[in-house]
């Protein structure tokens, strides 16, 4: 018999199941990626189950209050907060003659809709190609038909082989393409190790605020929008650090609660960035009552792609709609979290102590004035270069004296320089978020 799935549209009903025996993704959070598929949610069914049912996930009683649920509403979609076998969602559509999406096709449709880059449209188009063929076993019942004929042996080829066997081709050349995009960010990751250039990546819960700050740490125009996933493609500019000069910043998608495996292990290409980055911005929304929750759930996928032990600075962003001045997170700062931040992206409060507060975890000592020769201009350009510069004074024996703010390796140079007076500056000028020596630095460079 041949099984012809439900046609599909935008009036959806959620059915959201409890089971007591398995973690369950959260039902207000389901809603939400609904809407942010741009889908209409005209009522919400709950179940609750010891476990689920093996040939439609739920019972026949639920099963005819979702039918009356379907007629009232005029819906033409259930979207079911869980993942099913191919053989409960045939099921499932059959006995409600609707189309049945599950939790995966749904972050699915959000990503292949905001994908924009190559490189994202290849991650999402992985994550379909792996996702579709788990739903070829035993999914449709015409993939049983077989294929026979003259000049193929014996009884022939099921469909279901052939399509399989197509699905895998593509799997492999998606799979190809997409290796040849991490060689060329391994190839870009080994050009700033030479160049001594840090990488800070922003990570965080899916609408915690991490593209709106991203816009106003780099000055950039990334999309951001009050929705989950408002953007998914991997973005990366330079900031300037008070004693590092330039720091590339990169922006990655955002995370939720029981992310499929199939999107980690796509998008592991671009979450590469994470994992090598030298420092991790750890994004929460002050605001979330969940926040603590939604940092664990975080916490869980960067161990899931080996990431658990980066140094983070955790940012409690949205600072400014906490009434009483306390975020609703707990943050405690040990292991991989070095530091806390409070700041509001969209008000730019905040945004200069952040920015220090990045260069003192990245090893940037604590300011320093250095005495020059008058003819010394290369050690005086080499610091304008690095950033180091903040603020400089002509001396009465017509030597310079300069107040840095550097890493390291930098104060080391310096020390071990015979012509060079250094010591720990004892009045520190103020520091602003932005290098206030990079306008003469790109004087100077060209």
């Amino acid at each position: 018999m041949l099984f012809e799935r439900p046609d599909t549209g935008d009036r959806a009903v959620v059915l959201n199941v409890e089971l007591k025996r398995a973690a369950n993704p959260e039902a207000g959070e389901f809603v939400d990626l609904a809407e942010s598929a741009e889908l209409t949610v005209v009522e919400t069914v709950t179940a609750r189950r010891d476990a689920p049912n093996p040939r439609t996930f739920v019972g026949s009683g639920k099963l005819e209050e979702l039918k009356s649920v379907i007629r009232h509403n005029d819906a033409e979609l259930v979207l079911i907060n869980h993942e099913l076998s191919s053989g409960q969602q045939r099921n499932l559509e059959s006995a409600l003659d609707c189309r049945v999406m599950t939790r995966t096709e749904l972050i699915l449709m959000i990503f292949a809709e905001r994908a924009r880059s190559h490189e994202g449209q290849l991650q999402v188009e992985l994550a379909q190609l792996n996702h579709a063929q788990t739903r070829l076993v035993r999914g449709w019942t015409h993939l049983d038909r077989q294929k026979g004929g003259i000049g193929l042996r014996g009884a022939g080829e099921k469909q279901i082989e052939l399509d399989q066997r197509m699905l895998m081709t593509r799997i492999k050349a998606t799979e190809k393409r997409l290796a040849d995009v991490q060689k060329r960010r391994a190839q870009n990751r080994r050009g700033r190790d030479r160049r001594g250039t840090p990488t800070v990546a922003l990570v965080g819960y899916t609408n915690a605020g991490k593209s709106t700050l991203f816009n106003r740490l780099a000055d950039a125009d990334v999309y951001a929008q009050d929705q989950l996933f408002a953007t998914l493609d991997p973005t990366m500019r330079k900031i300037a650090v008070p004693g590092l000069n330039d720091v590339v910043l990169a922006d990655t998608v955002g995370f939720v609660s029981m992310l499929p495996h199939a999107l980690v292990n796509a998008f592991k290409a671009t979450l590469e960035e994470v994992v090598f980055a030298d420092l991790l911005l750890h994004v929460v929304d002050a605001a979330d009552p969940l926040g603590s929750t939604r940092m664990e759930q975080v916490q869980e996928v960067l161990e899931e792609i080996g990431a658990g032990d980066v140094p983070q600075l955790v940012v409690l962003n949205k600072i400014d709609l906490v009434e009483d001045g306390s975020p609703k997170a707990e943050v405690t700062v040990d292991g991989s979290i070095r530091g806390v931040a409070r700041v509001s992206a969209l008000r730019e409060e905040g945004l200069g102590e952040l920015t220090d507060l990045i260069g003192r975890t990245l090893g940037v000592a604590s300011p320093h004035e250095v005495v020059l020769d008058a003819g010394d201009g290369r050690t005086r350009a080499w610091l304008y270069r690095s950033g180091a510069v903040l603020e400089e004074s002509l001396l009465e024996d017509g030597r310079l004296q300069l107040t840095l703010q550097a890493d390291g390796q930098v104060i080391e140079r310096l020390r071990n320089t015979p012509s060079v007076l250094l010591r720990r500056a004892s009045a520190l000028p103020k520091i602003s978020s932005l290098n206030p020596t990079a306008a003469y630095a790109a004087e100077i460079s060209e």
